[in-house]
């Protein structure tokens, strides 16, 4: 039988280097081995974002999965809100977990900063360990793929599923391991934080070719480097981030961050070459991208959520089971 991976995205807006660099490059290369899974999940993304934009991004998101080389013939595509056994999974579990173990969450804590919640956190959006651990569970993953910063969220998934097979004396549940990502996290161009789309410091993998020109030409380098023969720092050089992430020409780079360190080198010959380097990687997406319907992105979208629907309803029925929650069936 075929491990299962379970991975999603929350639709918030269109997906950028920072995605393709830690996720999309390793399904496309899943999907090869696996029973893999991708899920939308937009129910996650309306605790702290508005409906209608949520819902305006699904058939954008898809056309971004689609176009990197995601094959609906090998992967299932689903959308949360539309697997209602998820929602009731996630209830459940939530028994098994106590307010102040969530709100010790690394992952949400951050996050509950970054989006200055202070104390007005939408129990939703602290929920949401919970919520991924029904997600996780439901379609029997063996693994889920993962940066640095959402292992606190496998830890406490297999937590939930340790607990519920202890409670009600069952092997129901299982645990699931992280697959790292090569690249754990990829710097906004700005050099201050986590590439994003909401911070505008993110290059979109639907971007024009000036559009990316523009956003490389702007990435922040070493501001002690102010001549060509001044010597640069590398470590927090965004450019040399990205170059380290998508230039495979790996003897050439670590000469590049020789030169750049004892001088000799400039910015704008390292930005000249990042350019041609991330055109050269998203002219071929861009123009996948630009050919694909919604009606066609709807399909894929509805075919794989009746698909995964099943498979939840199943995993539901045995949940019940094991807690003998089956009155009418007695």
């Amino acid at each position: 039988m075929e491990k299962i991976i379970l991975t999603g995205d929350r639709p918030t807006g269109k997906l950028h280097l920072g995605h393709f660099a830690g996720s999309l490059q390793k399904r496309v290369e899943l999907q090869n081995n696996f029973e893999q899974y991708i899920m939308i999940a937009d129910l996650q993304a309306i605790t702290d974002n508005d409906v209608g934009v949520v819902k305006k991004n699904i058939l954008e998101l898809m056309k971004d999965y689609i176009s990197v080389g995601l094959d609906p013939h090998k992967t299932t595509f689903l959308l949360q809100s539309e697997i209602p056994e998820l929602t009731e999974i996630t209830f459940y579990y939530m028994n098994l977990v106590t307010v102040s173990r969530l709100e010790r969450n690394p992952t949400v804590k951050n996050e509950i900063q970054q989006k200055n919640f202070d104390n007005s956190i939408p129990a939703g959006f602290l929920c949401y360990p919970v919520s991924q651990a029904a997600d996780i569970t439901a379609f029997q993953a063996d693994y889920v793929p993962v940066g640095n910063d959402q292992l606190p969220l496998i830890e406490q998934t297999n937590e939930i599923v340790r607990k519920f097979n202890a409670k009600y004396n069952t092997h129901t549940l299982k645990e699931v391991e992280p697959i790292l990502s090569k690249t754990e996290r990829l710097v906004g161009i700005d050099g201050k934080a986590k590439a994003s789309k909401s911070l505008g410091n993110a290059i979109m993998l639907s971007d024009s070719e000036q559009e990316i020109k523009d956003k490389v030409f702007a990435m922040y380098t070493d501001p002690n480097h102010i001549h060509v023969s001044d010597p640069g720092r590398v470590e927090g050089n965004v450019v040399f981030e990205y170059l380290s992430a998508f230039y495979d020409k790996h003897d050439h780079l670590q000469e590049l961050k020789e030169n750049y360190q004892k001088g000799g080198l400039g910015d704008i010959y390292l930005k000249k070459l990042l350019n041609q380097v991330l055109q050269e990687l998203l002219a071929p997406i861009r123009e996948r991208r630009s050919k694909l319907e919604n009606s066609e992105m709807y399909s894929i979208l509805y075919e794989g959520t009746q698909k995964a629907r099943s498979k939840a309803q199943q995993t539901l029925k045995q949940i019940k089971k094991s807690m003998d929650l089956n009155f009418f069936s007695i």
